[in-house]
């Protein structure tokens, strides 16, 4: 099994124009997506963003919950929020591993692609030996494309059964539903 942690990257991200934005980080995606991380075993969740003040922000969140008032009140919090790490740039996921080529790049979307990979055969490559997996997730309406074209692998869309015409998950929800579907028991 390798190993993996998850990027929720703020900048470059896409607005529903197309532009690229930075966004806001949001209380609710450090705590779920650090919960999820914890829970199929990956070893960070990097929270990623530019702006200084949004970046201790996130630290001050985690804080809260490894040795401020949380961490008492709701104990339990605490070993989800120790996966949390908070970075300016992708720049500083990759040096945590060693650089960008010591690691696989695997990036999420709801757009469909010719070359995206299957759940059950990026299943398959998790378990096998290789480098350590960063599976990205972008908030705001997606990672930037040129960052998304630098991906080692693409995973499928997340879609229903039928077509509801809606397909726009929370990112909480997309890194939830594709963990299990790659790090999931069967």
């Amino acid at each position: 099994m390798r190993t993996a942690a998850i990027v929720l990257l703020h900048y470059p991200v896409r607005d529903r124009a197309g532009g690229i934005i930075t966004t806001a980080i949001t209380n609710l995606d450090l705590h779920d997506i650090s919960r999820s991380t914890r829970t199929y075993g990956l070893s960070a969740m990097f929270a990623v963003h530019p702006i200084a003040a949004q970046r201790e922000l996130a630290e001050k969140v985690r804080d809260h919950w490894l040795t401020g008032s949380g961490s008492r009140r709701i104990p339990d919090r605490t070993p989800a929020m120790e996966v949390l790490r908070v970075v300016p740039s992708i720049d500083d996921v990759y040096a945590h591993f060693g650089g960008r080529s010591s690691v696989e790049l695997w990036t999420t979307s709801a757009r469909v692609r010719d070359d995206s990979l299957s759940y059950e055969a990026g299943r398959a490559r998790m378990a096998s030996d290789g480098p350590p997996v960063i599976l990205m997730f972008g908030t705001g309406w997606g990672i930037d494309p040129q960052l998304e074209q630098q991906a080692d692998v693409r995973l499928e869309p997340i879609c229903a059964h039928r077509d509801t015409g809606f397909n726009h998950l929370s990112v909480r929800a997309a890194c939830a539903i594709t963990l299990d579907r790659l790090l999931g028991a069967r």
